[in-house]
């Protein structure tokens, strides 16, 4: 494979980023080695994103179908389904098989309280573009999201996701010393804040006030670690002086965008993503202004991070 390098000095000193071998992407024990017999997927990248192609969401997932998608997301971290024109209801549905969904206390919702619906158009333009993990400001973030599109611009609108095991793992060790033991804060107020008045501001906060979470959390399901800071709602590390934890971030920050670690999604209408919010970093491509973009998205309410 050919390397691949983060910056100049990378490149003249022919330090590799390592980011493509597939062991990387592995179950522990071998568990995704066995072929998927219910469905067709097809890899989009060799580390995060796969088609999933020959099923209907539309009808019942009975337990050998939620198994093999459930190993698929722990695998490639964010699936993709196409031509899936499901009601809010059924795509509630779907979603719960994961879990229990959160209703999003800041975002407006769809004809079902647990989706959370995006409207953008010339009036209301998107602004979601931003890298990113749902809800890091909850003390349980989301286990993962299933978004679904119901209007898309002609052209534009893309979302990419960025695997963060494989960010995770291409850190330089002594790096991975230093950050392994951390803590960092979330805090919803600084994209959400700024639509609220002082008094339900103060009254939100209270309700959700700042959490500190590991800055490298192990994944419950396949044990990797993953870095899970954010640009959106992560506001400080904990214990550090303000100058050196946030030139830390910064650097934290921009190593998760690498190229190498991100798959990237085209979407029409009755398409659908479902990401491992564990395990990934998103991003709204909001570069469709003044066309119309309608998506609507479920989350499934997961555990308190820990090391």
């Amino acid at each position: 494979m050919t390397a691949s390098y983060a910056t100049l000095g990378d490149l003249l000193t022919g330090r590799s980023l390592a980011a493509g071998p597939r062991t990387l992407h592995r179950l522990p024990g071998g568990a995704d080695s066995a072929p998927y017999e219910l469905f067709t997927l097809t890899p989009q990248t060799n580390l995060i994103g796969a088609e999933i192609s020959g099923i209907d969401l539309r009808e019942p997932v009975g337990p050998e179908l939620f198994a093999e998608l459930d190993r698929a997301l722990l695998e490639w971290k964010v699936l993709f389904f196409r031509d899936q024109h499901l009601t809010g209801a059924q795509h509630r549905d779907f979603a719960r098989l994961w879990g229990e969904l959160e209703v999003h206390p800041f975002l407006p919702q769809g004809d079902v309280p647990e989706i959370v619906r995006f409207a953008k158009d010339a009036d209301n333009p998107g602004v979601e573009n931003a890298w990113h993990t749902d809800v890091t400001w909850r003390e349980r973030p989301a286990l993962g999201s299933v978004l679904r599109a119901i209007e898309v611009p002609a052209a534009g609108g893309d979302t990419l996701f960025a695997d963060m095991a494989a960010a995770y793992d291409n850190l330089p060790d002594d790096l991975k010393a230093r950050i392994d033991g951390l803590d960092a804060v979330h805090d919803f107020t600084l994209p959400f804040g700024r639509f609220l008045d002082a008094d339900e501001l103060a009254r939100r906060q209270a309700e959700f006030p700042p959490v500190a979470h590991p800055v490298v959390r192990t994944h419950p399901r396949t044990g990797r670690k993953t870095l899970f800071v954010n640009a959106v709602f992560t506001t400080h590390i904990v214990g550090l002086e303000t100058d050196e934890s946030e030139a830390l971030l910064r650097q934290l920050f921009l190593h998760a965008r690498t190229p190498e670690y991100q798959v990237r999604f085209h979407w029409a209408a009755g398409s659908i993503a479902f990401w491992d919010n564990r395990a990934t970093q998103h991003y709204a491509v909001n570069d469709y202004f003044p066309q119309r973009r309608v998506m609507e998205r479920a989350a499934i309410l997961g555990d308190r991070p820990y090391r």
